[in-house]
Formats: structure tokens, C-alpha cells, sequence
């Protein structure tokens, strides 16, 4: 059965982290794609990125979550019944996520020195500004072989590996600390308290026609769905699936 899922942070952190992770997936995605009409996918995600790791430090903040995550993790050491090697590899890879993030140089910086970049950053900003009259140089490389563009593409991802494997592991571990149960929100409204939660998961069948708008904190939250064509009714009794994590 085909499902929607939506996700909700209850904290800042988790939404930044989120956000990161959604332009990575563009750029990434952008990246393996042929017409040269979406490559300026790339640069609009990896530009919106760049703002974000200016404003905030992800970097140390991102290095302490893991760790925090190794810390819970420690404590299933020689704990009856506990896969012992795949613990002790996913502690690996911790740590050496961890590590290659703190070794790293700051986060970006080579794109931000990157002339090309910084040329077609200025203009992206204009409406429209992408016209070959306004970025002449963004114009010759959209018409450079697919091999040279696709090289550019993987060296300008490489320059934030370490962020993307970090941040994926830690997003990885956290999706997978909560479980889907069968839920009932009665008249479109649900409310549940959570104790240190950082994300919402929720997969609904969009046959119900509606979408929920989550608010809350880490300590309650509430979820109320909303019918996506005006005018029609909710449901007395809608089912979903909840994660808490």
C-alpha cells in the first residue's frame, strides 16, 4: 500500500540537521542527472547550504551528537542477547565519523573560495539571474562535456563528505531509535506526550486526502490533519503510523 511519510523535528538542532540533509540529497541527486537544465539544482542547493553552515556551527555540534551516541551505545557492551560484533562495528564507524569531522577543515570552505562558485552565487540570488547574459561563465560550462561537468559535480560534493556521512549516521541511528505503531487521530486531532524526543516520523495513505500540521516540543506534541482540497470534510476516525524517536 502506498504511503506518505512526513517527518517533524521537536527541537532546532534536529531541524537544522534536517534541512542539511534534504539539500545534500539535491545536490547529490542533481549531480547524476543529464540535462543541463537541473544542474542549476545543484548549485541552488549547495548555495542554500553554504548559508546555513555560515550561520550555525554545525561542526562542533554535530561532533558532540555522536559522541553522545557512542556514550548510549557503550552501555549494550557485553549485554546478553546484544550482537556484539555489529555493535562494536557501528562503534567504529562512529568514531571514525567523528573524527574525520573534527580533522576536517571548516565545512565548505573550498567552495567558498571556489571562483566559479562564488560568480554564480552572486547572480542566483537576482529572479532570473541564471540567464547566459547574466552568468556568461555558468552558460560555457552547461555546455561542456557531460564527463567534465559530472567530475566538477563529484569534486564539489567530495568537499563535504565528512558532513554528509556524519549527518546521515547520526539521522540513521536516530530514525531508527523509534518504531512505527498503528495509531488513530479521532476528528483529525492527535496529541501524545514523548519524553526527550528529537523527530516525528508518520506514514499516513493519502487515500484520506489530508496532511498533518505537527507541533509540539521534546517532552509533547500534537498532530492535526488537515484536508489538502478545500471545502471537504475530515474523517471522523483517521489511521496512521507514529514513530517516536
Amino acid at each position: 500500500m502506498q504511503v506518505n511519510r512526513f517527518e517533524h523535528p521537536l527541537n532546532e538542532k534536529v531541524r537544522i540537521y534536517l534541512r542539511l540533509e534534504y539539500l545534500i540529497r539535491q545536490m547529490q541527486h542533481a549531480s547524476e542527472l543529464t540535462d543541463p537544465w537541473q544542474h542549476q539544482l545543484f548549485f541552488r542547493a549547495l548555495f542554500d547550504l553554504l548559508e546555513i553552515l555560515d550561520q550555525i556551527q554545525v561542526k562542533s555540534e554535530l561532533a558532540k551528537d555522536l559522541e553522545k551516541q557512542r556514550g548510549r551505545l557503550k552501555q549494550w557492551l557485553n549485554i546478553e542477547g546484544v550482537d556484539q560484533t555489529a555493535l562494536l562495528a557501528l562503534l567504529d564507524q562512529l568514531e571514525l565519523a567523528q573524527h574525520q569531522l573534527l580533522t576536517a577543515n571548516r565545512l565548505g570552505q573550498e567552495l567558498r573560495e571556489d571562483r566559479f562558485l562564488g560568480g554564480i552565487k552572486q547572480r542566483l540570488s537576482i529572479p532570473g539571474g541564471s540567464c547566459c547574459f547574466d552568468l556568461p561563465t555558468l552558460h560555457h560550462w552547461l555546455h561542456l562535456p557531460l564527463a567534465h561537468k559530472q567530475n566538477d559535480l563529484t569534486n564539489w560534493l567530495s568537499q563535504i563528505k565528512e558532513l554528509s556521512v556524519a549527518l546521515n549516521l547520526w539521522l540513521k541511528l536516530v530514525r531508527e531509535s523509534g518504531q512505527f505503531q498503528n495509531q488513530v487521530a479521532r476528528g483529525g486531532f492527535f496529541q501524545h506526550e514523548a519524553d526527550e524526543t528529537s523527530l516525528i516520523r508518520l506514514e499516513i495513505c493519502p487515500s484520506h486526502g489530508v496532511y498533518p500540521m505537527i507541533s509540539g516540543h521534546r517532552s509533547r506534541f500534537a498532530i492535526r490533519f488537515m484536508p489538502f482540497e478545500e471545502g471537504t470534510g475530515i474523517a471522523e476516525t483517521i489511521e496512521f503510523k507514529l514513530a517516536i524517536c
